[in-house]
């Protein structure tokens, strides 16, 4: 309204800072690379209005959300990772293998998740979206419908439980009468959710998948497939965006080597570090695009 009147009487119409949204989609323990990003932004003063957080993304997007400091989710990934999908659910094993005998259940997943659990509360107690000093969104997965589901109330603990619950690895989380699991198996990178919420500027972080070297088996031949697939898909995702709405999206892809799997957590410092080196290649558009502070870019 006011810039509408201002355009009328001639006037210059008012300026506002764009909105800025920051997304961090599925990729396991390569979401860590969340943190490399997140130490650039920082330094930068670079201040997201939203973040958006999907599978493993969520895990760092709700800290970013809360204001904990980059430094702060560098030295805790590697305790959060370390040893979290090592222990088996034993019931979930029995169940898949004899499901006469023992009940099969929508419900298995083949990792004990008391450790996923326990990591969980140390993070986020009982922390809700209400207590998020930046506005937060996580994405998951109706496991009956295939529906993305989004989620921007009640506990942390919960919305990030669901969001991370890898099929036939963690069990599906019951969250409002429904089962959700892993945000990535219906939109590994919702951009559109931040669109939806008005964002003009949209940081995704996505992680294309290595394919293997190698298909001298039917094994290699599988993840080759899943590799391409899953690729594709990304590209794809910021070509339709980028596309069809306003939003400028800068597209945050850092680039491994080799293949990271969830117990390679020895890799993180080198994940990290590869995160924070595709946002340092985006800096300067990013500064061109006048997200950062005058007082920081200045020093």
């Amino acid at each position: 309204m006011l810039e509408a009147a201002a355009a009328k009487s001639g006037a210059r119409p008012l300026q506002r800072r764009p909105r800025l949204a920051v997304v961090i989609g599925s990729g396991g323990l390569k979401c860590a690379a969340g943190v490399g990003m997140w130490k650039v932004l920082q330094r930068e003063g670079i201040r997201p209005d939203l973040v958006v957080g999907c599978s493993g993304g969520s895990l760092y997007t709700a800290g970013m959300a809360l204001g904990m400091d980059a430094r702060e989710a560098e030295q805790r990934s590697s305790r959060m990772w370390n040893g979290l999908f090592e222990r088996v659910h034993y019931v979930s094993v029995l169940r898949s293998l004899l499901p006469r005998r023992f009940g099969f259940s929508e419900r298995v997943g083949l990792v004990n998740d008391r450790a996923v659990s326990e990591v969980l509360k140390e993070l986020f107690g009982d922390a809700s979206f209400a207590d998020t000093k930046v506005p937060l969104l996580i994405a998951a997965t109706d496991l009956h419908t295939g529906e993305r589901v989004r989620l921007a109330s009640g506990r942390l603990f919960d919305a990030v439980r669901a969001s991370i619950a890898m099929p036939l690895l963690l069990r599906p989380w019951p969250l409002d009468g429904r089962l959700l699991i892993d945000g990535g198996v219906s939109d590994p990178l919702p951009i559109s959710l931040a669109i939806r919420e008005g964002a003009d500027i949209i940081l995704a972080m996505g992680f294309e998948t290595p394919p293997p070297e190698r298909m001298d088996s039917l094994r290699g031949m599988f993840r080759h497939s899943i590799a391409t697939t899953v690729n594709h898909l990304l590209r794809s995702t910021y070509a339709f965006y980028s596309a069809v709405h306003h939003a400028e999206i800068v597209p945050i892809m850092p680039v491994f080597e080799k293949p990271v799997g969830v117990s390679d957590t020895h890799m993180i410092p080198y994940i990290i570090e590869q995160g924070e080196r595709a946002t340092l290649e985006a800096l300067p558009y990013l500064r061109q695009l006048k997200l950062a502070d005058a007082s920081v870019e200045g020093t």
